[in-house]
């Protein structure tokens, strides 16, 4: 009886985890590489992005009713966030074709 479960047991763990790395290699090639953003929360005006590649970002931030509240195009490494309010949003960032979703809380 142990034998079966035993075998159960490694049955549903490889499965499992062939699974959990199928999903992740299907997702890690439509974001972006090594995308950073940085300070979150942010307490200043100024938010950070950086990537690999580092080119040319279309950036659009959603409050929490899905309306846009920013939308910018980035040439270098920071983004000002003056005109936002404290409080939490969705942030897009676009570079090269690539899409990342990230949540960016503003103190």
């Amino acid at each position: 009886m142990k034998l079966i479960y035993t075998a159960l047991l490694l049955a549903c763990a490889f499965t499992l985890s062939a699974q959990e790395i199928a999903s992740v290699q299907s997702s890690s090639s439509d974001e972006i590489l090594n995308f950073k953003l940085y300070p979150n929360p942010v307490f200043d005006d100024v938010v950070y992005i950086t990537t690999n590649l580092n080119a040319p970002k279309t950036v659009v931030i959603y409050d929490i009713f899905g309306e846009i509240v920013l939308r910018s195009r980035m040439i270098n490494k920071a983004l000002s966030i003056s005109a936002l309010t404290p409080g939490v949003y969705v942030m897009n960032v676009t570079e090269k074709n690539k899409t990342i979703r990230r949540k960016l809380v503003v103190k």
